[in-house]
This record gives structure tokens, C-alpha cells and sequence, in this order.
């Protein structure tokens, strides 16, 4: 599992960081999950590793420009192309008037079906592998947090063990696969975890933005592997960040260090911190990591990949 950021600013792009956009590579099923899709995402996508025909889903978190206004480009390129088969989206409400106004003034047409889901609390997605579930955040608009839970799975079947007792293959090697307890013909009861690794425990990642701190991020952030949050703001900028509702490092910190996250990385950085001004991006990592020390920056193309853990 793989996260690739394609966007690393707020509000508007600078030189060296596009808007707001995340990649979630899942090499198991070839699906790339997308979250937000800020002007320019499509050519932050070509210069990427990214296969944009493996996009399958998008995530938005809210519908600010700086996080939707290239998800048009890429649904009307992935329609060009002809090599997206199908895709899901799950937003606030109004993502799907702002889709149907601008398919109608463009005079575009999706080559394939597009289904847009409003984000309500709770899970929004689940299938065999993962859930994904979403809580509110706290911005001027309607905005949701977003967390991607892969489920746990039983470790390595020991096949040589299974064959040396004679076990007969087929049905009961699958159920000893999923650990159950299988009771042989012959009388024999046999227990799955005897004949399995260490359950893989299933990675989880999350992402939050826009939002000044709130409780719901902690909840929605809790044993993460992975937490993204936005930094729009240095500590010493705070009183910008309550009127404009966006946080600051030390409150990304904060959310990390109460939720318990294995990792922070920090996105979504005002141009106001660009190199030769008072306060930089540096001075941001310094502020977090006084609080939260497994805090990295961000920035445009970085791919961070997310290992799985051992019961």
C-alpha cells in the first residue's frame, strides 16, 4: 500500500507544489484510490508513476476549489482515453449538481458510468478487503475526514505441516486457512491457528483536511498506521488559522499524539512559507515534532509506503 502525494499546497499552487491531492496505490486488486483532485491533478498524474486507468475511486473532502477543480479534467481525460471502466465518488452534497453543470456547459459525455455517493458519517465503502468510513470535520463549508481500513487476514498456511499429517486437501485446508477448528473423518480435530503464521494485521490510513483541530479527527485518526493532516498554518500564525478554520502544525500534532498514529505527515502548506520568508516549512516540522516527534513533511510526488504489521 502505497501513498503518493500530487498536490502538497493550500489554496493555490506554487512553483513547486500543486493543490491538494492524495494517491492511494493498492498493488494487491491494481486500483489507485484517489483523494481530492485539485486543479492540475491530471498532469501531476503524467508525471507520476500513477496509472490513471487504475484510478477506480475519488474522495473528496470537501468542494473547495483548491480540492475539485481538476476532477472535471480527469473524468472528461479518463473518458478520452477510453480505459476507466467505472468510477465511484464519494463526496459532500452538491458534488453532483457541480458534475452535472459542468457536463452540460462543456457539452461532455462519459464513456463510462459515473456514480457519485454523498458522504454521510459512517462506513461508505466496504468490500472483502476494505472499509472505508468518513467523519465531519471542522471548516467553513461541509467537509469529511476520510479513513481506509484494510482488514485483517490470517498468515501463512503451513502446507508442508499439513501435507506430513495426511490432511487431505481441498475444503478443510480453507477453513484451516480462516483458522476455524475442522474436525477430521478420521476423528481428528484440527485447529487453524496451528497451522498459520501471525495474523496480518490490516494497515490503516487517514486523512484529514480541511479542519482547525476537532475531536472528531482524533476519533476518526485512532491507532492509525498513517495519519495525513493538513498544516495550512505555523503555531505562531495560530489566531489566522481559528478565523479561517485550518490548523496549524501543533494541532496536526496534537490530533496525532492524542489518537495514538504510528505516523504523521503533514500536507496542505500555505505559500505564505515559502523559502526566503520569516517562517518556513522547517520551522513548521520543528513546531509538530516538539509535540509528536514520527512527524514528516510532505511534498509534491513524495511516495510513502505503508507495511504491513505482525499480530
Amino acid at each position: 500500500m502505497d501513498i503518493t502525494f500530487l498536490g502538497t499546497s493550500s489554496g493555490v499552487p506554487t512553483k513547486v507544489r500543486n493543490v491538494s491531492s492524495v494517491a492511494l496505490r493498492l498493488p494487491q486488486r491494481a486500483e489507485v484510490w484517489l483523494f481530492d483532485c485539485g486543479e492540475g491533478t491530471q498532469h501531476q498524474l503524467l508525471h507520476s508513476d500513477i496509472k490513471t486507468s487504475q484510478i477506480r475511486r475519488i474522495f473528496v473532502t470537501h468542494l473547495h476549489g483548491d480540492h475539485i477543480f481538476g476532477l472535471m479534467g480527469l473524468l472528461a481525460s479518463c473518458g478520452l482515453a477510453g480505459n476507466v471502466e467505472a468510477m465511484d465518488i464519494y463526496a459532500p452534497p452538491g458534488l453532483e449538481a457541480y458534475l452535472s453543470a459542468c457536463t452540460k456547459y462543456s457539452q461532455t459525455h462519459f464513456a463510462y458510468p459515473i456514480k457519485v455517493h454523498v458522504a454521510q458519517p459512517g462506513i461508505l465503502y466496504e468490500d472483502s478487503e476494505f472499509m472505508v468510513s468518513c467523519l465531519p470535520l471542522k471548516h467553513r463549508v461541509t467537509a469529511f475526514g476520510y479513513r481506509i481500513t484494510e482488514k485483517d487476514r490470517a498468515g501463512t498456511f503451513n502446507l508442508e505441516k499439513a501435507k506430513a499429517l495426511n490432511i487431505p486437501p481441498g475444503p478443510v485446508y480453507g477453513e484451516l486457512k480462516q483458522g476455524k477448528t475442522v474436525t477430521l473423518e478420521d476423528g481428528r480435530i484440527l485447529k487453524g491457528s496451528d497451522f498459520c503464521g501471525e495474523t496480518e494485521i490490516g494497515r490503516k490510513v487517514v486523512y484529514c483536511t480541511d479542519t482547525v483541530f476537532c475531536e472528531s479527527a482524533i476519533e476518526l485518526a485512532q491507532n492509525a498506521d498513517v495519519l495525513i493532516h493538513e498544516a495550512t498554518f505555523s503555531h505562531q500564525d495560530a489566531q489566522m488559522a481559528f478565523d479561517r478554520l485550518h490548523s496549524t502544525s501543533t494541532m496536526a500534532a496534537q490530533v496525532a499524539l492524542a489518537a495514538q498514529v504510528k505516523q504523521l505527515i503533514l500536507t496542505h502548506f500555505s505559500p505564505r512559507y515559502a523559502p526566503g520568508n520569516p517562517i518556513q516549512l522547517s520551522n513548521l516540522l520543528e513546531e509538530a515534532k516538539a509535540i509528536f516527534p514520527r512527524t514528516k513533511l510532505a511534498y509534491d510526488f513524495l511516495t510513502y509506503s505503508v507495511k504491513r504489521n505482525k499480530s
